[in-house]
C-alpha cells in the first residue's frame, strides 16, 4: 500500500466538501438555479480537463476510440452530473455532514458490493466480515451524526 494514494484520495474526499459548498453558492450567486450552477460548475471542470488533454497530448486517439466503447461506459457523465446537482440542490436543505455523510454511505455500500462481484469490469475483491462490520460501524457512526438533536434531547430529558 503506498501511503500517497492515501493521501491523495483523503485529499480528493476534501476536494469533493469544497466543491459541494463552492457550488452552492453559486448557485445561491445565480438566483438560486442549482440547475445553471451545476452547468457551469460541469462546464469549467470540462474546459479544464480539455486545456489538460491538449497540453498531455494523444487526446485524438482516445476521441477516435470512444464509439468502440460499450454506451454504458458513458453513464459516468450523466452520473456525475446527476450527483453534482443534487449535491447543489440537496447542501442548503439538509446540511453538508448529512449530504456528505449519506453520500459517503452510498459510495461504500456500492463500491463493496461492485468489488465483490468484480462488476462493470472492476477487479473482484470478495467483501470480507471484517468489511461488513467496518460498514455497519460507519452506519451507526452515520446514524448517530443524523440523529443528534433527537440524541441530545432524549438523553438531557
Amino acid at each position: 500500500m503506498n501511503l500517497i494514494y492515501y493521501l491523495m484520495a483523503l485529499c480528493a474526499g476534501l476536494g469533493i466538501t469544497l466543491q459541494t459548498t463552492l457550488n452552492a453558492q453559486l448557485a445561491k450567486g445565480v438566483g438560486g438555479d442549482s440547475v445553471a450552477a451545476a452547468l457551469f460548475s460541469f462546464t469549467a471542470g470540462a474546459l479544464c480537463l480539455g486545456i489538460y488533454s491538449l497540453i498531455r497530448g494523444g487526446i485524438v486517439a482516445s476521441l477516435i476510440a470512444i464509439p468502440a466503447q460499450p454506451w454504458w461506459s458513458l453513464l459516468g457523465g450523466l452520473l456525475g452530473a446527476s450527483a453534482l446537482l443534487s449535491y447543489v440542490v440537496l447542501a442548503p436543505k439538509v446540511g453538508l455532514s448529512a449530504l456528505l455523510g449519506l453520500a459517503i454511505a452510498g459510495q461504500i455500500i456500492s463500491s463493496l458490493f461492485i468489488d465483490h462481484f468484480g462488476l462493470l469490469g472492476a477487479t473482484e475483491r470478495p467483501v470480507s466480515l471484517i468489511k461488513l462490520g467496518g460498514l455497519i460501524v460507519m452506519l451507526a457512526g452515520l446514524a448517530v451524526a443524523l440523529l443528534d438533536d433527537k440524541l441530545s434531547a432524549f438523553f438531557s430529558s
